[in-house]
């Protein structure tokens, strides 16, 4: 069986640079990986396949050889060959160290030694609910977190004090040990140091050679002016200790706000709905509202008012988060009819509705007369 073309197979064109390939075979090499297709052959010979063509194009003088002459440049020991390299000179060791080396945070396609990073602490979340007073003013507030903390006694490395973590013989300090694999060298974490690249041989009596403790800890936590519901704020580094010196984790605090009894909230707006007297809509005056700063702010009622009418108070919404912004407030009147009338009151009523006409309720008498026009329409 004929062999794919290697720039077909890696799905690149011929004058493809070196950054094109090698994006190109990660693509390749991550969807066709024996990890991800358990049980898979042809996963399998297709991986290895890429691993090939991308030898020998990312070397420019293989890449020549095979530009003028094809697969035969390789072919009868044309490409070389050492011990447990396959065809076209092709060792998988190589290739998978430098694919896979750059995402482990190695430098120069390079597997980075285990270390602290392999036991960062686990992010924290803490969920804190506030007011719209609070949203409007920011506010700084101390909060209890459960959390791991550092070894004093053993400074976070876990060992005895006066001792010190030993390198692993297993893996040499790399945190990962290689294992053949068919076709393939297959990397795992160190079964005996669990990928930290040491080992305790005495360990701390204090955390039994974790390098941390249980312990309750308070943090000042300052909430900025203008946040809104589900804001998120980062404390770096105070979430969970890591283990044995690594770096720790990240607290997260999670906002959510109280309703509130008098005000609506929409980003930077804030509105409120107010009941106003049948006398005050009809004659017209002068109202006080409440701001959400804690003072009162006057708004006049002209004569004639009806329920849904709105009034804006420029600045009296909320400010921007961490800018100098600040929304407005939004006032609408609701037209409250009277109750509980005393005889006198209700002769007033009387006689006013008695005087009354189309004139002082024009939206009613108009909808009634276009009610009284489709009536008229309709037959029985």
């Amino acid at each position: 069986m004929s062999k794919q073309d290697y720039y077909e197979l890696l799905g690149v064109s011929k004058d493809a640079d070196a950054n094109t390939l090698k994006k190109a075979f990660r693509k390749a090499a991550m969807q066709h990986h024996p990890d991800r297709n358990p049980d898979n052959k042809d996963a399998e010979v297709k991986f290895k396949e890429m691993g090939e063509a991308y030898d020998v194009l990312k070397d420019p003088e293989k890449r020549a050889a095979y530009d003028r002459y094809g697969h035969a440049a390789f072919e009868n020991g044309m490409g070389g060959g050492g011990g447990g390299r396959g065809a076209a000179g092709f060792d998988f060791a190589d290739v998978f160290e430098e694919f896979f080396g750059d995402f482990s945070g190695g430098g120069g396609g390079r597997r980075q030694r285990g270390g602290p990073q392999a036991g960062r602490g686990s992010d924290l979340r803490f969920n804190m609910e506030i007011t719209l007073e609070d949203a409007f003013n920011g506010k700084t507030e101390n909060i209890t977190v459960p959390t791991s903390v550092s070894c004093e006694p053993c400074t976070g490395s876990g060992a005895e004090p006066g001792s010190k973590p030993q390198v692993c013989g297993t893996c040499g300090g790399h945190g990962k040990v290689r294992a053949n694999q068919g076709f393939f060298m297959v990397e795992r974490t160190c079964p005996k140091c669990q990928g930290a690249g040491h080992v305790i041989l005495k360990p701390c009596k204090a955390c039994h050679g974790a390098g941390r403790v249980e312990k309750t800890k308070t943090l000042q936590v300052k909430i900025p002016k203008g946040v809104e519901e589900g804001t998120r704020i980062r404390l770096a580094g105070e979430g969970e200790a890591g283990m044995r010196g690594a770096p720790s984790g990240d607290l997260y605090i999670f906002l959510s706000l109280k309703q509130h009894p008098l005000f609506k909230r929409d980003g930077d707006m804030l509105y409120c709905q107010v009941p106003i007297p049948m006398s005050t809509a009809t004659l017209g005056g002068q109202i006080e509202v409440p701001t959400i700063e804690g003072k009162r702010a006057r708004i006049k009622i002209p004569e004639g008012t009806q329920s849904g009418r709105q009034f804006r108070l420029r600045g009296k919404g909320m400010p921007e988060l961490n800018g100098g912004f600040t929304g407005d407030m939004i006032i609408e009147t609701s037209v409250e009819t009277p109750v509980n009338l005393t005889s006198r009151q209700r002769e007033l009523l009387e006689e006013f509705a008695a005087e009354g006409g189309d004139k002082i309720s024009p939206r009613s008498e108009g909808f009634f007369t276009k009610v009284k026009d489709m009536w008229e329409d309709l037959t029985d």
